[in-house]
């Protein structure tokens, strides 16, 4: 199956999202609901079933591990740096700048898209869960760093600070929580994996359609004259280069080096390759740190991937 196919799915999803957030048709704060559902709720009830009728030594993909992984933090270490020669006093701009080169939206948009490129495949979740739970640890480095910035006052240590965002986590619980079925092989009864599963797949278009009412509400920030600017416009393209195009390089490069190959190698590309996730605007956000750069990304990112997917999926298929 072309990986168009998939990603005209996907983006009608979120462009039906958008429109709906744009004609007012439901509540202002729908997306935010949606959100809270997907993420406390459906995501954790698929990821746990998805691991939990797995084999153990299916999830334990430690090639897949340490190549996504190794790419992720070189990626993450080098924006840094970049940001940090540019900027040098600004510790909080950088961790937020590396982390929108990074944290792609391997949950909200990686799952379905695997799910509808690789139909009855369990590695697709697989893959989809492991570069999520990756991506959470990354997110808890950027939030260590962004408290360490901006807050003098707090009340833990940075370890506590990382344990308590990935402790908390309700993907990472309900990962855990799969795995350890997976582990103990332990079968579920049905009536309770069939509930666990419907709920489960309500995570994908829920997740899809929240991500263009988000978006739409992004859309504001396009107003401002300021990413016209010829600096905020190079700041974009260099964070989106870095996300789209050098970390998939580097996933291949890395995941080739551990020797991952087949439709593990194509599923790593894809998911380093998507754009950035909304949680990084929200974290952004949260310590009024390049919010509205954030957003920008976030968009700008989004309409390049409808074009950048599709060749890059294309060579690794090629190559593989």
């Amino acid at each position: 199956m072309t990986i168009l196919t998939p990603l005209f799915a996907v983006f009608g999803i979120m462009l039906l999202g958008t429109l709906v957030q744009k004609l007012k048709l439901l509540p202002v704060d729908t997306d935010q609901v949606l959100n809270q559902y997907v993420y406390y709720i459906a995501f954790p009830a698929i990821m746990l079933i998805a691991l939990a009728q797995q084999p153990i030594d299916e999830i334990l993909q430690w090639g897949f591990i340490a190549g996504y992984s190794t790419a992720m933090v070189i990626t993450y270490l080098v924006c840094l740096g970049l940001s940090l020669i540019a900027n040098p006093k600004q510790h909080a701009v950088a961790a937020i700048r590396a982390l929108n080169a990074t944290f792609g939206n391997t949950a909200f948009i990686g799952i379905p898209l695997l799910i509808i490129l690789f139909p009855q495949q369990q590695s697709a979740l697989v893959a989809a869960a492991i570069a999520s739970l990756l991506s959470v640890l990354m997110f808890a480095v950027a939030l260590v760093s962004m408290e360490l910035a901006t807050n003098t006052q707090r009340q833990h240590h940075a370890l506590v600070i990382m344990a308590m965002a990935v402790g908390k986590n309700p993907i990472v619980i309900g990962s855990l929580i799969g795995v350890g079925i997976s582990a103990l092989a332990i079968k579920l009864p049905s009536g309770l994996a069939l509930m666990i599963q419907q709920i489960g797949n309500t995570s994908s278009p829920c997740a899809l359609f929240a991500i263009g009412m988000v978006l739409a509400k992004a859309m504001r920030y396009q107003k401002d004259s300021s990413v016209f600017s010829p600096k905020n416009f190079i700041e974009l393209s260099l964070i989106n280069l870095f996300k789209l195009a050098i970390q998939p390089a580097l996933v291949y490069f890395m995941l080739n080096r551990f020797g991952v190959s087949g439709d593990y190698l194509i599923m790593g590309v894809i998911l380093s390759a998507l754009p950035t996730a909304a949680s990084v605007y929200l974290l952004a956000q949260r310590y009024n740190t390049h919010a509205s750069t954030s957003a920008q990304g976030i968009l700008f990112g989004t309409l390049v991937t409808f074009f950048s997917l599709p060749i890059l999926e294309s060579l690794v298929r090629t190559y593989a």
